[in-house]
């Protein structure tokens, strides 16, 4: 099962696994993109392809997504935890509304679907997550603070769990990029950050092939690109409010001043 399935990351993880003749659920809002995506899938690969058109944050949708699976007779054996969003701008200048949306498919539904599926798995000594992070969980992010806050909670979420199922035979792998060449860049607003600017950004080809194969190795934690590994080591050696300052600046953010 994919969450954000239709475009971006998630189309390429659906991609990845038709390859594999994984027959797969693809779950996302956009009914016409999903089926569109299905009738290539199924061409290409001879796959089976289930869409379940939804929106995961509306009050009870998780529940309803995991019986209408069971109804199907499907056992999903993976899952992508990949539907999510971002916004960039002042804390203050944001609406509450998308705060609370963003926090509900970020948080609540990551974390709603992998506790249903753990607990479906118990027992089997099998079962693959992948939830899909962010370089912007190693620290806070001013100009995009509450984003930052959720791939955090993500991050150590996923950590704790892989841990805890290991004698299960389950396994929770995190995948943390850095910037994507996908619709999250206009959507969250930060086509105008440095950051966006001034880095090469991955394609999610690349990224979802990162993610893929940790995935099937069981890895906890994968971190797309060479820089984009060493900056979550480096800043451990910083006092945390020069990378609080460091990390305004590479946002973007027009009062920052200087690092130091």
């Amino acid at each position: 099962m994919i969450t954000g399935a239709s475009k971006g990351i998630g189309k390429e993880f659906a991609i990845l696994f038709a390859e594999r003749k994984c027959n797969l659920v693809l779950v996302a809002r956009s009914a016409d993109q999903l089926e569109e995506l299905k009738k290539a899938l199924c061409e290409e690969y001879g796959v089976r392809v289930h869409t379940i058109v939804k929106d995961l944050v509306i009050p009870n949708a998780v529940n309803e997504l995991f019986r209408e699976v069971k109804a199907l007779g499907l056992d999903v054996d993976y899952l992508v935890n990949n539907a999510g969003f971002g916004d960039h701008g002042a804390f203050v200048d944001t609406q509450w509304e998308r705060y609370e949306e963003m926090i509900a498919l970020n948080v609540k539904v990551l974390t709603h679907l992998s506790h249903l599926y753990t607990r479906d798995w118990i027992g089997r000594k099998k079962g693959k997550i992948v939830n899909i992070s962010s370089t912007a969980a190693f620290q806070p992010g001013p100009m995009m603070a509450v984003y930052f806050a959720t791939k955090a909670y993500v991050l150590h979420l996923s950590e704790a769990l892989n841990q805890e199922l290991r004698k299960e035979g389950i396994t929770v792998t995190t995948l943390c990029p850095g910037p994507t060449r996908t619709h999250f860049l206009e959507d969250s607003g930060m086509k105008a950050a440095w950051l966006v600017k001034n880095v090469k950004v991955a394609t999610p080809r690349a990224v979802a092939e990162l993610g893929f194969k940790a995935m099937m190795k069981g890895k906890p934690v994968v971190i797309h690109g060479t820089m984009n590994k060493v900056a979550p080591f480096a800043i451990r050696f910083l006092p945390r409010k020069w990378v609080t300052r460091l990390s305004a600046k590479v946002m973007g953010h027009s009062t920052v001043g200087a690092i130091w």
